[in-house]
Parts: C-alpha cells; sequence; structure tokens
C-alpha cells in the first residue's frame, strides 16, 4: 500500500518510459533497476526522479546508507514532490536512523498533502522513538477516537501492524489492524498458489525458515543455536534469506547452520514463492512477522502446506496464509486465543528460545570501564526508546527517588531521545546525570558489560524481549509487570522459565516497592542473582537441545495432522 501512494504521489515527473519502467521493477529486481538508474547518472540524467529510482533500489537491496544518500538528493532537486520525501522518511525509518529528520518529513509531506491522512500515523514510531511523549500520546488518542467514528477498514489503513504492540489500545483495535494489512496483501498478491500435494514419505520432513535478519541481529542471536541443533536424521534445514550477506560473524555461523542456504534478496514475491515450493518445503516458518524486512507477499502465495508464525512478531498476523503461531501459556493464555487467527502451538515453557552457545566477552573489566560508578546501585534498561511510556519512566524516577545514589543505565540511540528523557527527569526533580547511557557495541561485549547492572527495570505496554534475555543469560534479574497482550508478557514468560516467578509482578506499586527493596538489602539480591546463575543450567530458558526437541515435536504434529486431513487445531507441546 504505501509503495502505492508514494508513486501516487511522485507520479513520475519527468521520468521518461525507460525509467518509470525501472522504477516498477525496483522491487521485482533491484539489483537491475539500480544498473539503469546508474546508466542514467553516468549520462548525465541527474534529475530528482532517477535519485528516488536509485534510492528506492538500493532500499530495496537492504542498502539504506547509500539508498538514503539518493533520495537525500531527489529531495533536494525537488522538495515539492511529497513522494520523494515520503520515500526518505520510510528508508530512514527502517534504517531505524533520524528519527527527528523522519518527523520533519512526515510534517513537511502532510502539510504539502493534508488529504492524505494515512501518513499521520507513519509519526507514532518516530515520536516515540525520540521520547516526545506528549505527542506520541496525542497521536495514539486521535487514531483511537478515528477508530470509534470511522469505519475500521478506513482506520486501519493509517496504522501498521507493529506500531499497535506499542499502543496501549483494546485488543480488538490490533486484530483489526492486522486483519486489514492481511486482506490488502492477500488482494495484491491474488491468487497464484505453488503447494503441492501433502503425501507421507520416507524423505526427511523439510523445514524452510525465512527472514532478512540471518546477519547480525537479535533474532540470529536467539535461534542459531536451534538451527544448528535440527535432528538431521529426521529433519532437512532450509534458509530463505531475504537480505544480502553483511559479512558478520553471525553470518558466517548462520551459514553453516542449515542444509541449505537461498538467498532470495533479489527475488519478487512470486519468484521467491516458486523458489521455496519447488524446494519441496513441508513447514515454511516466518520469522518476522509485520516486523522491518519482512515478506509477507511471498507467504501469501502459500508455497508451503504449513506455514507458521514465530519468534520475530508478538502477536496475530490475521493472515489466512499462516496457519499456526507457536506461544506459550504465558504471553497467550486461553483467554486470549479470540484475538489470534492462527492455531497455537504451545511451547512448555517459554515460546521464545535461546543460544546456550552465546558468547560473553571478559574484556570489560570494570562500571568505571562503562562510565558508571563503582559503589552505586545500578538499575538498567537496554530497550530501544520507543518502549519507554511516560508512565514507566514517572515509576523508574519514583524508584530513584527513594534511593539515593543509584543510576539507571539506558541504551543510547539517539540525541533527541536522550536529551528528552534528562529533561524529563529534571522535571521529577531527579538530577539528570543520575542516567547514563549505553553507546552500541558487538553482543558479546555488551553481554560482558551487562553483568555490572544489578537489576534491569522493564518496560510495560511492549516488554522488553531479547533484550531480557540477553540480561538473564548475563547474570542479571529482571523485573517486570505484565500487560493484557503478547508483546506486553515476553518477561514474564521469560523469567518463569528461569525460575524466578517472582519477578514478575501484578501492579505497579509492587514493582516500585521490589525494586527498591532489592537496592536496600544486597543480600537479597545476591542470593537472587545465585539462583539466576545455577538456574541458567538447569531451568527450560536457555537449554536449547531440549527446546529443539520440543519445537522438532510441535513441527510433527502439525504435519501429522495435515496427512489425515484435518485443519489446524491449537495443542500443547507435552
Amino acid at each position: 500500500m504505501l509503495r502505492k501512494l508514494i508513486r501516487s504521489l511522485v507520479r513520475d515527473r519527468g521520468a521518461d518510459g525507460a525509467l518509470a519502467q525501472a522504477l516498477q521493477s525496483a522491487k521485482r529486481d533491484p539489483a537491475g533497476a539500480e544498473i539503469a538508474f546508474r546508466r542514467a547518472l553516468a549520462a548525465g540524467r541527474d534529475g530528482a526522479e532517477v535519485y528516488h529510482g536509485l534510492g528506492s533500489a538500493l532500499v530495496s537491496q537492504g542498502r539504506f546508507d547509500e539508498g538514503i544518500q539518493a533520495l537525500e538528493l531527489a529531495v533536494e532537486r525537488d522538495p515539492a514532490n511529497a513522494g520523494y520525501r515520503l520515500a526518505l522518511s520510510l528508508a530512514l525509518g527502517a534504517a531505524n536512523q533520524q528519527p527527528l529528520a523522519v518527523i520533519a518529513h512526515l510534517r513537511e509531506v502532510m502539510r504539502q498533502r493534508p488529504d492524505i491522512p494515512e501518513i499521520e500515523a507513519h509519526l507514532f514510531s518516530p515520536v516515540r522513538m525520540v521520547c516526545d511523549w506528549d505527542e506520541a500520546e496525542r497521536l495514539a488518542a486521535h487514531l483511537t477516537e478515528r477508530a470509534r467514528v470511522e469505519p475500521a477498514a478506513v482506520w486501519t489503513r493509517r496504522v501498521f501492524p507493529f506500531d499497535t504492540l506499542l499502543m496501549p489500545i483494546a485488543p480488538e483495535l490490533r486484530r483489526e489492524v492486522a486483519r486489514q494489512h492481511a486482506a490488502r496483501i492477500v488482494s495484491s498478491v491474488g491468487h497464484h498458489e505453488y503447494r503441492g500435494a501433502v503425501t507421507r514419505s520416507a524423505r526427511r520432513l523439510r523445514i524452510g525458515y525465512a527472514s532478512a535478519d540471518f546477519r547480525r541481529h537479535a533474532t540470529a542471536h536467539l535461534a542459531t543455536g536451534l538451527f544448528e541443533r535440527h535432528d538431521r536424521a529426521r529433519f532437512e534445514v532450509f534458509a530463505y534469506s531475504f537480505r544480502g550477506d553483511d559479512g558478520s560473524t553471525e553470518r558466517q555461523r548462520l551459514a553453516g547452520a542449515f542444509d541449505r542456504f537461498v538467498d532470495l534478496a533479489s527475488h519478487d514475491p512470486r519468484a521467491a514463492a516458486q523458489r521455496i515450493a519447488e524446494d519441496g518445503i513441508d513447514i515454511l516458518v516466518d520469522l518476522h512477522g509485520y516486523t522491518r524486512h519482512s515478506r509477507p507477499e511471498i507467504f501469501a502465495h502459500r508455497p508451503a502446506p504449513i506455514q507458521v508464525s514465530f519468534l520475530g512478531y508478538p502477536g496475530s498476523m490475521q493472515a489466512p496464509y499462516i496457519d499456526y503461531l507457536v506461544a506459550d501459556r504465558t504471553v497467550l493464555p486461553e483467554s486470549d486465543r479470540q484475538w489470534f487467527s492462527e492455531a497455537i502451538a504451545w511451547m512448555p515453557a517459554s515460546y521464545q528460545v535461546n543460544d546456550d552457545r552465546l558468547p560473553i566477552d571478559d574484556a570489560i573489566a570494570s562500571r568505571s570501564a562503562c562510565n558508571l560508578p563503582e559503589d552505586a546501585f545500578v538499575y538498567c534498561c537496554f530497550n530501544q526508546t520507543q518502549k519507554i511510556e511516560r508512565p514507566v519512566f514517572a515509576a523508574w524516577m519514583r524508584i530513584l527517588a527513594a534511593t539515593p545514589g543509584a543510576v539507571l543505565w539506558l541504551f543510547r540511540s539517539d540525541p533527541a531521545a536522550e536529551a528528552n528523557l534528562r529533561a524529563a527527569a529534571a522535571r521529577a526533580g531527579i538530577d539528570a546525570t543520575r542516567l547514563a547511557f549505553a553507546s552500541l557495541l558487538p553482543k558479546a561485549a555488551h553481554l560482558a558489560r551487562q553483568r555490572f547492572a544489578d537489576l534491569f527495570l522493564d518496560t510495560y505496554t511492549c516488554n522488553a524481549h531479547t533484550t531480557a534475555s540477553d540480561a538473564l543469560w548475563a547474570g542479571v534479574p529482571v523485573l517486570t509487570r505484565p500487560a493484557d497482550s503478547f508483546a506486553g508478557r515476553v518477561a514474564a514468560s521469560l523469567v518463569r522459565a528461569v525460575g524466578l516467578p517472582e519477578l514478575a509482578v501484578d501492579r505497579l506499586a509492587d514493582y516500585e516497592r521490589l525494586a527498591i527493596a532489592l537496592a536496600r538489602d544486597r543480600s537479597r539480591l545476591h542470593d537472587l542473582r545465585e539462583r539466576l546463575a545455577a538456574n541458567r543450567a538447569t531451568m527450560p530458558l536457555f537449554r536449547t537441545a531440549a527446546y529443539t526437541r520440543h519445537l522438532e515435536l510441535a513441527f510433527e504434529q502439525m504435519w501429522e495432522r495435515r496427512l489425515s486431513g484435518r485443519s489446524p487445531e491449537s495443542f500443547a507441546v507435552e
């Protein structure tokens, strides 16, 4: 839908037939489109439409820095073209870069084209990223009010499903947004199905994992051990990658974790689906859902008899082409089943897989190396700043007020977010220097420095997910308060699966009380950390081999149901 909107705003002004055709092919054949636009530039044709096309082709290949640079030139040459600005803002957002620039470009698009209200919804994520809570709350309230007075199909065109995971809204609205998004995907794909006949065979069951994140990414950090440990006597395991090689050590390890590693980065959805079908995949696993770089159109073509949503998206896709969702009884209790279109495969502990081979560096020797006071109590939260809400931050400030000398260690994502958080602390009467910020480090070094934190404080509407399991793996207890959604219950699932259920509390007052009590009673905190250290080796959360066996049982049950001619049904893995 966004590409159609951009095309309607751009209107290919000044582009000849060849360039317009190259622009249309930027999604289907981005490498070929890039060649066409670079030839145009070499011939001295450096108009805005050429840079827009080149930028679109580069972004489609995951080459964001180059693509953003080209799109900036398009906007510079034709600042009145709303389509170029929208394309640039979306590329910056996809690359997780310059949220203030994204906000500025989107506001200018809204000024230029006030007749297109969908643009406003794209502001929500970047304003949350810079912790502009006034604007974020205004947008959420406005969009929710529009849901009350407008037909749902109109309202849901304005919101991306992932953004609803960050909004404190009713579950029926999340469901409707996802349902309408899935319907648009199905409509764009048509009726092309490559699904083959399902028969019992002597060959191994073929599992295909599809993702753009077979690289240095949270998904790879969680799941590489799973891919490596699949029972090759029973399963043949394929990777379908939507982005190119980033040259990381994670990518090198992943390349050896599968029986076959297939690069689909340059394939359009139909060609990608055709390739998957030709490979005879029995169960195709979507590791993205509705997240950045996802390719749901491939799944909409139905290249495999069974298609599963797993790990990447903490919610329902509401898509007729997704049969199962892997969950657990904490993140998805029976009472919430009504909000999910998928049949549920309930895992016996946490739904989240973890890699018990994930390395932790020994290079960081002290708190001072992390710009932390050596003798202070250190609370931390390394979630993305868009997960931080005003009520949670207010609770953190009350905790700091009750624990003199303690500091709060946060993730440094953007200068504007850091400035807004420091200003919010000052307004709460807390010295802004009691907020410390950690810059991005390689995974093993990041895990190493976390050991200097005393207690991880979770966010609410959307919890810590990989960041929570990182803290637990590094030996840091995680305090959480479960919300009323899958995304808001993940940390509770993790602490229960590692044998620390008392760290998932029901009320905000209990959350604050326990955070303060642990800072005041170091022996109690020490005992908690000792239990965590022992439980890492014995409790389910970090037992990768056992998790792999359970997931394989789930896949086999799905396949047996399919062989017997039954529709997907929810079941618990024993």
